[in-house]
Formats: structure tokens, sequence, C-alpha cells
């Protein structure tokens, strides 16, 4: 089977711009959430959130060749972390112009438009209506990007909530594997939006303090925003250009359980079968995992189902595990690739990043996740988790590259 690499790897999150100033921060144990600088919501003095420290307008400093980029927080939070990406790459224009592109988000442009709504609504307003109703689309970010970077041979836009990211890496994974590219480019972005603060909060699972994944007082999540792509390329890819692999997507696995379209089942059935099919996938075994970067949200029912999950897949034998969405906050579409390269992170640098706000086991299945930074961990294969909404499952499995 053929295999596949990553070779390039770029991101933006409440932590900071780039790969390296978000490694900083969580081998610092310093989390990226507070009360929003840049939202225009009535909630923001009420609800912690992983917000990106920048105004929209400041993102263009970022980019070395910002070109006609419209100002749109989303394009430019993609394009930052993109540029990043393709950069560690070292993929050259006439490469990129042959890779495919596959980006994933929940709510497209909709922190643009949310704030103009009552004019785009107004009929007698027609060219607002047309500058920013094709922005809100989902697909409408992906096609502005793929013109700005040429990435315009095969592009998709993948939205399943919060596994989107993780779908679109599974996508281009099977693109390749299936002899129709050897370079993919895939990942996500989402902004913080009214839209989604409101919607959460609707359903009482954000909490008004810092998250707490896996704790027993857990009480909801932190939202947050962010963007982050891997550049994936096949072995004859790499043979081609000489480029050395960061890591090898070794496993992946998507399942819907299609149990509720918000909550997972009780028992984790979901989250237990994505994980087994991506070890599976991989041609490993559970003793064979080092580390899991767990979905970890800190909402009540999603915490408790992944630990049944993780009980009945490991057994006694849990590897270490944590939640990075206490630095970042939950970021939805994006989420999935941001941990695929904290996942890496832990791989290159031989350490494994612990939780924030832990306290006490949940009592349900008593299970501890790494609090300290694990250092000199012996880290050859970890496993990624992100489950969304409507049961769509997806788990990332990256091992070592010797």
């Amino acid at each position: 089977m053929c295999k596949v690499y990553v070779t390039g790897m770029g991101m933006v999150s409440a932590l900071g711009i780039g790969v390296d100033t978000n490694r900083d921060a969580l081998i610092s144990r310093r989390s990226g959430i507070g009360y929003a600088k840049h939202l225009n919501s009535l909630l923001r003095d009420q609800l912690p959130v992983g917000e990106i420290d920048h105004a929209t307008s400041e993102l263009f400093r970022f980019l070395h060749n910002p070109g006609n980029l419209q100002e749109s927080r989303l394009v430019l939070l993609a394009a930052i972390a993109l540029q990043e990406a393709l950069a560690t790459a070292g993929m050259p224009l006439n490469e990129q112009k042959k890779a495919g592109f596959i980006n994933s988000t929940t709510v497209g442009g909709m922190a643009d438009v949310e704030y103009v709504y009552e004019q785009l609504i107004d009929p007698s307003i027609p060219e607002i209506s047309a500058d920013l109703g094709d922005s809100l689309d989902c697909a409408h970010g992906t096609e502005e990007l793929a013109r700005h970077f040429g990435l315009t041979r095969f592009i998709s836009t993948v939205s399943t909530a919060c596994s989107s990211s993780a779908n679109a890496i599974i996508y281009g994974a099977r693109l390749i594997r299936g002899g129709m590219l050897d370079q993919v480019i895939c990942g996500g972005v989402d902004t913080l939006t009214r839209f989604t603060i409101n919607g959460f909060n609707s359903l009482k699972n954000m909490d008004r303090n810092h998250c707490k994944p896996f704790d027993a007082n857990r009480n909801g999540l932190n939202l947050g925003e962010g963007a982050a792509y891997l550049v994936l390329e096949s072995e004859e890819s790499i043979c081609r250009t000489g480029r050395k692999p960061l890591a090898q997507l070794s496993g992946y696995c998507n399942f819907n359980e299609a149990f509720h379209p918000t909550a997972p089942s009780p028992d984790g059935d979901g989250a237990y079968q994505a994980m087994k099919g991506a070890i599976r996938e991989a041609g490993l075994t559970t003793m064979d995992i080092s580390f899991i970067n767990a979905h970890g949200t800190a909402t009540i029912n999603n915490d408790i189902a992944e630990a049944f999950a993780l009980r009945r897949l490991f057994g006694e034998n849990i590897p270490p595990f944590s939640s990075t969405k206490s630095y970042t906050g939950h970021t939805l579409a994006p989420s999935g690739a941001i941990e695929a390269i904290y996942s890496i992170l832990s791989i290159l640098n031989n350490e494994a990043y612990p939780v924030l706000n832990y306290e006490t086991a949940m009592p349900e299945v008593e299970l501890e996740p790494v609090t300290e930074v694990m250092y000199n961990a012996g880290i050859q294969h970890v496993l990624s988790n992100s489950f969304g909404f409507g049961g769509n499952n997806a788990s990332l499995l990256f091992s070592k590259y010797d």
C-alpha cells in the first residue's frame, strides 16, 4: 500500500502564529484562552475564548505576498497557515500547481457577514449582497486561497463539524493512496463568530471559566479560532524531490455512529470504532500507541464517552493522553489539523503536552490525563482524535519517520 508522509505544516491559533510559537506555549503550559478583544458580541465579557490576538486588518503584515486577498478573517488566517506549510515543505510554485487542496470550515465567512446582516438582506443595497453574500459559502474561502496560492489542480471543501479538517486529511491521504495525486495540502480554518458562540451557548455547553477536559467538575468547552494545514506526499514524491518527511500518516479512520445530532453515544461507540480502525489501518496494535491527543472538549457527554471508548479499546493499558483544547479552545473545523500538528511535534521532539486545569478524576471511569510535560517520552506513534456533531468521528495515526 502506498505510504503517505507529512512534509510541511503551518498553523495559527490563540497560542500565536507559527508552529514554533505554538510549541513554545505548549511546553510552557501557557493557555491562549481569555476574553475576546476583537469579537463584537454581548457575551465577550462572559465567556472566555481562544481568540487570535490580532485584528483582521493587522493580519496582512504576516503575509509575504498578500496580493489582492480580500480582507476576510477566515481567508487571512488560512493564508498565514498555508504560507508556513508550503515554506516548511520547500514546495516551489511549479509543484504547488500540481498539488491538490482539501480545505475545511464549519461556518465559512460568517465572521464577516454577520456584522452587515441588516444591509445584506436589504434589497436596496445590491452591491453589498453581491460582495459579501458569496463569502458566506464554505467553498468561497477555499476558492480564494486556491487562486492566491495556485492550488487549482484539484480543490474540495469538507464540512463535517468538529472533525472537518481531520476528514480533509483523510480525503487527501486517500487521493494519494489511490494514485490520483502525489501531493495534497489539507487542513482547515474557522473564526470566532457570534453565530457559533450563541449557538453553543444555547446548547448550555460553554464554560464561563477555563475549560477542564476530563475533570469530574468540567462544565463545558471554550470556543476558539485558528487555521492549520499539512502537506501530504507520496513515497514516490519524496523520492523525486528529496524532501525528508516530518512524520508518516500511517493510519486513519472515519466512523459515523449517527447516534444524535449533537451528542455522542453514551458508550463512545463511534470513538472506539474510529480509533480501532486507524490502528488497524496502520497495521499496529493498541500496545504500539505511545500517546493520544484526545478530542477532549470538556463537555459533560463528550469526555465521558471518549473515556469509555479508551477503556474499551485499551483496557487497563491506556497510553498517556491529554487534550490541547485547554490551550487553544475548541476551534471547530481546524481542530483536527491543529492537533495533528501537535501530534507530529510530539513525535519530532519526543515529548507529550499536558492538559491544563485538571484536578479530579471522573468517577464513572477513573482516567488520569497527562498534567505535566513529558520529556524523553519514547514517542513513536500518536493517535489524534476529532469527533464531530452528527456522530462524525475521525482518528488519525501519525508515526515516526525513520
